[in-house]
C-alpha cells in the first residue's frame, strides 16, 4: 500500500485494502479525498459487497476474483458516479482470495496507467506469498522471452521434491493455457522434459529452454531451492546456491540505498521500465537524480545508449532541434551537415530530461506529441522515423504546482509521471552514515571517519544534500592531520554554528536521534502533518510520531 501509494500520491487519490469479502481494513489517502464525500464512506469497517453497494470495483473484484475497473456512472448508484475505482484481488499460493487492492479517485482525475500498477501491486504481493508460504519447496520462474524472467510476466511454479504441483501464479497459469496447470497435478503433466531431466539443468545454474505439454517453447530458471532438497544432487545445489545471490545482486544500484523510504521508492523500477512507462524521478538539488536515471537505464536491459539533456541549458530557439534534429540549412547557424537529434541517438536506450520543469512553453506540445507517437520528425525534413526510447525525466521543482500556475501543460506531466520515484533529502535519509562512509571511500580509499565526526555532520541541514556533502569531506581531508577523519576537521566549517533546528527539543542534544527525529518532522510536513499517515509510513506508533512533531 505504501508503495502504492507513494506512485499516485499529491493525485487526489485513496488506496484501500479490502479482505476478500470487501470489507475494507485499511486506507492511505490524500487530505483531499480524504476530506471528500467518497472519501468519509471509504473508511475502514466499510463494506463493498455487491449485493449492498451495488456495481463497484472492491465488491466486483471480490465476486470474480479477478481485476476490475469502474469508471464514473459504470456505479450502480448515482451517488458514486463522479468515482473512479480500480481493484484487484490478492490470491495466497493456493489461488484463493485473500484480500484486495483498490485505488479510488475523482473521475476527473483518473489516470488509465493506475490500473496498471494497481495489478502490479497486488502481483508482487502474490509471488512474494509464493516464497513466503511454499519456503520448503522448489520454485521456478518461467517465460516465453528470458529477459522476462525477472519480471511480473514471468510465470512462477512451486514443486515439491517429487514434482507435485504445489502453487502457480496467475501469469504462469495464463502461460500454460489449455494445461492442466492447478495445484495437485504433477510437473510431468505440463512439459515434456520429465521432471528429473528438468532438474538436472535447473540445478547445473543458469536458464534452460524446455516445452510445454502443447509444444511452446519457454525458458525456465529456479528462483528457490526447497530445504527438502531433491535426492542425489548435492553437487548441483551447491552450485547453483552460489550462483543465486549473483542473480539476485545483478541490479544493484552503485549508490547507498539503505534508507526504507529510498528502497520503497525504488521498487518496481525494472517492472516499469519493462511496461516502457515513462519514469520521473523529483527530489531536491544534489540527491542523486542523475545517478537514478543512469540505474533505471542500467535495470531496463536496453542496449542502446544513454542520453542526457538539460532542458534549462538549452535556448528555446534551439530546443526542438536539439531533441528532434534538423535538416542542412534548416535554420540561421545550423550545422551545414544537420544533426539526428537526441531522440534519433537514444533510440533502443534512454533519454534522460534532466530539469524537465524548464521545457520551453512552445516546445511542451512537440514533446507531448513524441511522448504519445515515439515519432521523430526533424525540424525543415519530411521524413517520419520510429524510435523506441525509454523516458527518463527529472526535476527538482513542484511541477503539479506549475500545471496549476498554467506554465507547464497537465497532459504533458501526467505523461512523463506515468512512475514517480522521490527521492529524499540528505537530512532526512535514514542511512546517513553510510552515504558518509561511501563517499569518503570513494574520495580517499582507505582513509576512515569517526562516528563522532558523522554525528557532528548530521547537525546540518544540507540544503546542497550530498553534492555539498561531497564538497565538505574534501575540504576535510585537506585540514586533516592524522591518517583519519575526525570531528576537528569540520570545526572551521561551523557545523555546530549552523546546527539544525529541524528536530524537537528532546533530541537537539542528542546527534544520533536528531536524524531519526529529522526524517519524522519531514515525512510529517509531506502528509500535510497527518499523525496516523506519517506513522504508517515509517511504521512507528502515533506516540512516537507526535513527541517529535508537537511544538514547546
Amino acid at each position: 500500500m505504501q508503495l502504492l501509494y507513494s506512485q499516485i500520491a499529491g493525485s487526489n487519490f485513496m488506496i484501500a485494502l479490502g479482505d476478500a469479502d470487501g470489507i475494507v481494513l485499511d486506507t492511505i489517502s490524500d487530505q483531499q479525498f480524504a476530506e471528500s464525500a467518497p472519501g468519509r464512506s471509504i473508511i475502514p469497517g466499510s463494506i463493498w459487497d455487491e449485493n449492498l453497494r451495488g456495481t463497484n470495483a472492491l465488491g466486483l473484484a471480490a465476486a470474480y476474483h479477478k481485476p476490475i475497473a469502474i469508471y464514473g456512472r459504470e456505479h450502480y448508484f448515482s451517488g458514486q458516479g463522479h468515482l473512479s475505482c480500480m481493484a484487484a484481488p490478492i490470491l495466497n499460493s493456493r489461488g484463493e482470495t485473500m484480500g484486495l487492492l483498490d485505488a479510488s479517485c475523482a473521475h476527473e482525475a483518473r489516470q488509465e496507467h493506475t490500473h496498471a500498477l494497481v495489478r502490479m501491486a497486488a502481483a508482487q504481493i502474490e509471488n512474494g506469498l509464493i516464497f513466503q508460504e511454499c519456503s520448503e519447496s522448489f520454485i521456478f520462474a518461467f517465460h516465453p522471452r528470458m529477459e522476462y524472467l525477472d519480471t511480473m510476466s514471468a510465470g512462477l511454479l512451486s514443486v515439491s521434491s517429487d514434482g507435485g504441483v504445489i502453487s502457480l501464479n496467475r501469469p504462469g497459469i495464463t502461460l500454460l493455457a489449455g494445461l492442466p496447470a492447478m495445484i495437485g497435478r504433477h510437473f510431468d503433466e505440463l512439459f515434456e522434459a520429465g521432471f528429473g531431466a528438468a532438474m538436472d539443468g535447473l540445478l547445473s545454474g543458469g536458464a534452460i529452454r524446455i516445452r510445454d505439454r502443447a509444444g511452446s517453447g519457454l525458458f525456465m530458471v529456479c528462483r528457490q531451492i526447497g530445504l527438502r532438497q531433491a535426492p542425489k544432487m548435492p553437487d548441483a545445489v551447491q552450485r547453483l546456491s552460489a550462483m543465486l545471490p549473483l542473480v539476485k545482486d545483478r541490479y544493484e544500484p552503485s549508490f547507498v540505498c539503505g534508507d526504507l523510504v529510498l528502497q520503497r521508492a525504488m521498487m518496481d523500477i525494472e517492472e516499469a521500465a519493462g511496461l516502457r512507462m515513462p519514469l520521473h524521478i523529483t527530489g531536491e538539488t544534489g540527491t542523486g537524480k542523475d545517478l537514478m536515471a543512469h540505474h533505471i537505464h542500467r535495470v531496463s536491459g536496453r542496449k542502446g545508449a544513454f542520453v542526457a539533456l538539460n532542458c534549462g541549458a538549452v535556448p528555446e530557439s534551439l530546443f526542438i532541434a536539439e531533441i528532434f534534429g534538423h535538416e542542412r540549412g534548416a535554420f540561421t547557424n545550423a550545422r551545414s551537415e544537420g544533426a539526428p537529434g537526441l531522440a534519433r541517438t537514444a533510440n533502443n536506450g534512454t533519454l534522460f530530461l534532466d530539469e524537465v520543469a524548464d521545457i520551453p512553453p512552445t516546445a511542451q506540445t512537440s514533446l507531448l506529441r513524441f511522448l504519445d507517437s515515439m515519432e521523430v520528425r526533424s525540424v525543415g525534413g519530411n521524413k517520419t522515423d520510429k524510435v523506441d526510447v525509454q523516458i527518463v525525466s527529472a526535476t527538482n521543482r513542484d511541477l503539479q504546482d506549475m500545471v496549476a500556475q498554467r506554465s507547464f501543460r497537465a497532459d504533458l506531466y501526467y505523461r512523463l509521471n506515468a512512475f514517480s520515484i522521490p527521492l529524499p533529502p540528505l537530512r532526512a535519509r535514514t542511512d546517513f552514515g553510510g552515504i558518509v562512509r561511501h563517499l569518503m571511500e570513494s574520495l580517499a580509499p582507505g582513509v576512515p571517519i569517526t562516528d563522532a565526526a558523522i554525528a557532528t555532520l548530521s547537525l546540518r541541514h544540507w540544503p546542497g544534500n550530498i553534492r555539498e556533502l561531497r564538497t565538505m569531506l574534501q575540504r576535510a581531508l585537506l585540514r586533516r592531520r592524522s591518517p583519519f577523519v575526525d570531528e576537528s576537521c569540520f570545526e572551521e566549517a561551523g557545523l555546530r554554528a549552523h546546527a539544525d533546528q529541524d528536530s524537537c527539543d528532546l533530541c537537539r542534544s542528542h546527534p544520533l536521534s536528531r536524524t531519526k527525529c529529522r526524517e519524522i518532522r519531514s515525512v510529517y510536513r509531506a502528509t500535510a502533518c497527518n499523525i496516523s499517515q506519517t506513522a504508517r509510513q515509517l511504521d512507528l506508533s502515533r506516540t512516537t510520531v507526535y513527541k517529535h512533531v508537537r511544538e514547546k
